[in-house]
């Protein structure tokens, strides 16, 4: 995921967008004599930016674009806020857009990021601290100026009334002051978290003027205010909300903004069922449709408008790291604390089946924590990530030294049955034994628990898990309920087992604090839902954030990872390696889409052309 949507809209959204990119700020080439401070308009991790500080616009966006027309996109469940900051409230999905944050990144590097609100970046020798210059022409949409002080107001608001997540990413920052109106200065505590830089170049910037006076930390639907490329026009609380470009936008002109954010209005309708947001879509009622129902996919999409061409069907292969998706137990709950409980939960978990039945063989299982990404465990550890696991020895699983980590693979067919004997002795090692065909420890009481779902997609795939574990003489249930309701529960950590999704990066970091880290384990709203707390744990994801440079932060996230599978913490799912998009033929885009994002709606525009077309051959449907 993009780091910068993830703060942009709170980190609290299971979709594509919102899985973050990874840690990534260090300072350019330079600066390296003492006292010396760099100035740039550009950082990154893994390699130089590529483009220059007056580049034009970015290689992949048109900057003819034509500005204008309409896009109705819909989103699941319902919104009674426009605060995506804070744990309380759903957040309207599409509120990021109205703010503008202090860097932008290009979705065709890997780990670059340049100048939006600020101008310039200045990093000390020392790597202590940074210093964003804002561009004197940032305004907010009153016209009044982006202010140093909205920057310190920002961080100090969101780190102390925001979600947990912004505690943890900003945990080695110190303190922030405004030099000078157009220079805020963050110091922080040591030069060990090399990312620390461009994270806080991610952030959003919020208007101090507009929210002194008002409670931050309450849910509200009085419209924000921002200074980003639109603003909230209208909207039917938990039914719609329309965004308005602005004409006027401050920054439409930069680099980092030229040909972008061509189409005047978003639409957002909301929808409780996804089989009637399908049917809206086939019905002409939505324009664009990311699509992760493999079924549907494959089957879902003959009908007259496809068939006419009038909605186009596409794949699009992308090189972004996958993560986790998976099945996750609360290990906050007596019933998962045993591994040897969890690997069983594993055991007969059928994905091979499913990926056949279900899938029509559209994905590929998850066997890392930072599956798709150079840095996966694989094989026995070796080398460097040896050395780093032997410091740990006694503390973490003996079989991180002796066992490659593997899941269980079948032939597809159903018949399950070695995997259910090796589960079966897995449950009566940790003192599980079947009595009446029910699994049940020394107390005589039962394994039951509850499956937490957000949305009906999923029940096709949790239903067969049931029929499994039934087969062990555990008893599952499966419990859908609507996003809002999901979401508090997920906050306060209220289910058995659920599904998650641990987005990572290019260069992973702080981000593994919230996911991994003891103390995120017991702090309601963090992206902890596990509940993984590990003493050793916590050491490997401080070393993770501290790497001096690319190979040992390849080393060390392995060894993270492969402590973090040999635990048996999730019941591993699958990903895919490309975006499924559906959209009816109203479009321009430009040539190339970026190696590392979708970029729609934000590079793509409406095509006069094929507007009216389109308009005309829907009359004939």
């Amino acid at each position: 995921m993009n780091r910068r949507n993830l703060i942009a809209l709170g980190a609290f959204a299971a979709l594509p967008a919102l899985l973050p990119r990874g840690a990534r700020a260090v300072v350019p080439a330079g600066g390296d004599k003492p006292g010396e401070v760099v100035r740039t308009h550009a950082l990154s991790l893994l390699a130089p930016p590529t483009l220059p500080a007056d580049f034009a616009h970015f290689p992949w966006a048109d900057p003819n674009a034509v500005k204008g027309g309409e896009v109705v996109l819909t989103r699941l469940g319902s919104f009674d806020s426009f605060n995506p900051y804070i744990l309380r409230g759903t957040p309207d999905i599409g509120i990021g857009s109205i703010y503008d944050t202090l860097m932008a990144s290009n979705p065709d590097e890997a780990t670059a990021e340049y100048g939006l609100l600020a101008e310039t970046v200045e990093l000390p020798a020392d790597r202590k601290g940074v210093t964003f210059e804002l561009r004197e022409a940032a305004r907010w949409h009153d016209g009044r100026p982006v202010t140093a002080d909205d920057v310190v107001f920002t961080f100090n608001i969101l780190r102390t009334q925001g979600r947990p997540f912004f505690r943890a990413y900003w945990g080695d920052v110190t303190e922030v002051v405004a030099e000078t109106p157009r220079r805020a200065t963050f110091r922080f505590k040591d030069a060990g978290n090399r990312e620390l830089a461009q994270i806080l170049g991610d952030m959003p910037v919020l208007p101090k003027h507009y929210w002194e006076g008002r409670d931050f930390a309450r849910p509200s639907l009085d419209v924000p205010l921002g200074s980003g490329p639109y603003k909230l026009e209208r909207f039917e609380p938990n039914r719609s909300a329309v965004y308005r470009r602005v004409e006027d936008y401050w920054a439409k002109d930069i680099g980092v903004r030229r040909g972008l954010n061509n189409i005047d209005t978003l639409r957002y309708e909301y929808f409780r069922d996804t089989t009637v947001a399908f049917e809206a879509f086939k019905a002409g009622q939505i324009d664009f449709r990311s699509e992760n129902v493999a079924r549907d996919w494959a089957t879902g999409y003959d009908f007259p408008a496809v068939r006419r061409g009038l909605v186009k069907k596409e794949e699009i292969k992308h090189e972004i790291p996958t993560g986790m998706q998976s099945f996750a137990v609360n290990l906050r709950r007596p019933l998962f604390q045993d591994a040897r409980v969890r690997r069983a939960l594993i055991e007969v978990f059928d994905f091979e089946w499913m990926n056949i039945n279900l899938f029509y063989g559209a994905y590929v299982r998850n066997t890392s924590f930072f599956s798709n990404s150079d840095f996966a465990s694989r094989g026995l550890p070796e080398g460097r990530e040896k050395a780093i696991l032997e410091g740990f020895r006694g503390r973490i699983p003996d079989s991180v030294f002796t066992e490659e980590y593997k899941l269980p693979v079948t032939d597809g067919s159903g018949n399950n049955r070695d995997a259910a004997r090796r589960a079966l002795a897995l449950l009566r090692q940790a003192g599980w034994t079947v009595r009446d065909r029910r699994l049940v420890n020394a107390q005589g009481q039962p394994f039951e628990f509850e499956i937490l779902l957000q949305g009906a997609t999923f029940e096709r795939i949790a239903l067969p898990y049931v029929q499994w574990l039934e087969r062990l003489g555990i008893t599952a249930r499966v419990r859908t309920v609507d996003p809002a309701q999901y979401q508090v529960r997920i906050d306060a950590f209220d289910f058995d087992m659920t599904v998650d999704s641990m987005g990572q990066g290019f260069s992973p970091g702080n981000e593994q604090r919230d996911y991994f880290s003891s103390a995120k384990a017991s702090e309601n709203g963090s992206r902890n839902v596990a509940g993984i707390a590990d003493p050793a744990i916590d050491e490997l994801v401080e070393l993770v954030i501290g790497a001096p440079n690319y190979e040992e932060l390849v080393a060390r996230t392995r060894a993270l990872d492969r402590v973090l599978l040999h635990h048996n913490f999730v019941i591993p799912q699958w990903h895919l390696p490309a975006f499924r998009i559906a959209f009816w033929d109203k479009f321009g885009r430009p040539e190339r889409n970026p190696r590392f994002g979708l970029t729609f709606p934000t590079s793509w525009w409406i095509d006069p052309a094929r507007d009216r077309a389109l308009a005309e051959a829907r009359r004939s449907l």
